[in-house]
């Protein structure tokens, strides 16, 4: 919402409607009149879907499918963004569009068939996969390895899982030359490069000019309730294909730290 400019941008949120509720979904839907909508709402705690699988398949999936058919009868585009998690993440090179979905969550699961119903339901539709996102007003990895390594002197984490960062900004401007450009079908997005949730950690650490030491350590001594793919880079073949370029982490994460500053 911050970042579009030039267009009569409208921002809606659970405050005025639980996407569970098809009804009110369609009567909002028909009240804005909208060319293009962005679902970027979900279950987003990937712990909390494993825990509470009904609730998220409720939210990620058949929530989605509101959206959906409300923007159909309304004659509205789409955009949906999804994640790496769709994928099992035993891929040594990153994950192009057509890759097989293989999710080893509930949260990846309800994310995978959410993509397909809603391809079905709006064959014109954008699907956004994206990952490891980040950036200010919000729960997000660098937000909680800055408050751990100002408190302690040293972490662990772990250096057995590798994904791309995104800066929540980053993407947003994606998104808005994506809705621009009426993209269709799936599109990966994040910022370029890529690095293990370690080396991640170590540059949030040195960026900050924090003292912390940061250890590495395998995910099996720290297990969570879902699944994380070991290895969800997403190729950006698509997004080129597009003309859209992302920054790398590297730049996205200096900007992060500044904003985070000022």
């Amino acid at each position: 919402m911050r970042e579009w400019h030039g267009d009569i941008v409208t921002g809606l949120s659970s405050r005025d409607a639980d996407i569970r509720d098809g009804k009110r979904v369609e009567m909002l839907v028909q009240e804005q009149k909208a060319d293009c909508i962005v679902l970027a709402a979900a279950y987003a705690n990937v712990d909390g879907c494993e825990r509470d699988p009904e609730l998220a398949f409720a939210v990620n999936r058949d929530g989605a499918v509101n959206v959906a058919r409300a923007a159909k009868m309304a004659g509205a585009r789409l955009l949906f963004l999804s994640s790496d998690y769709v994928f099992d993440g035993r891929k040594a090179a990153p994950y192009e569009i057509n890759d097989a979905r293989n999710p080893q969550s509930i949260y990846g699961r309800t994310k995978a068939e959410a993509e397909i119903k809603l391809m079905e339901l709006l064959p014109n539709c954008c699907v956004v996969r994206t990952s490891w996102l980040f950036g200010l007003g919000g729960k997000c990895f660098p937000d909680t390895i800055l408050k751990l390594a100002a408190s302690r002197p040293s972490l662990d984490v772990v250096n057995d899982q590798r994904g791309s960062p995104t800066y929540a900004i980053d993407l947003a401007l994606a998104i808005i030359e994506l809705s621009r450009k009426n993209a269709e079908g799936i599109v990966h997005v994040t910022n370029t490069g890529d690095c293990s949730w370690f080396e991640f950690a170590e540059e949030i650490v040195r960026g900050a000019g924090l003292s912390a030491t940061v250890r590495p350590v395998s995910s099996v001594g720290m297990a969570r309730p879902a699944v994380r793919p070991a290895y969800s880079v997403l190729s950006h073949a698509s997004l080129r294909a597009l003309g859209i370029t992302m920054p790398s982490w590297h730049d996205a994460l200096h900007r992060y730290l500044e904003e985070r500053q000022s």
